[in-house]
C-alpha cells in the first residue's frame, strides 16, 4: 500500500493531485500540510491509498518530498 494526496485549490470543487507517491500516510501528511502552507488557495486536502510505486520520500530535516532513484 501507498499514500498520494490530494487538494482542492480553486472554486471547482475538485480534488487534483500528482504523481508524488509515498511509503506512509505520515509522510503522505507531512507533504500535503507543507503544500498547503505554501499555496494559499488550497482549501482542503486529502490522503487517499492505492497500490501505486513509492515515488517520493518526505524528508523532515529539510522538509521536502525527495525522489526515489530508480
Amino acid at each position: 500500500m501507498s499514500f498520494k494526496t490530494e487538494v482542492i485549490a480553486d472554486r471547482s470543487g475538485r480534488w487534483a493531485g500528482n504523481d508524488l507517491c509515498f511509503a506512509t500516510e505520515a509522510e503522505a501528511t507531512a507533504y500535503v500540510r507543507d503544500l498547503q502552507w505554501r499555496w494559499l488557495t488550497v482549501t482542503d486536502t486529502r490522503t487517499v491509498s492505492g497500490d501505486w510505486p513509492v515515488t517520493h520520500r518526505w524528508n523532515d530535516a529539510t522538509q521536502r518530498a525527495e525522489r526515489i532513484p530508480d
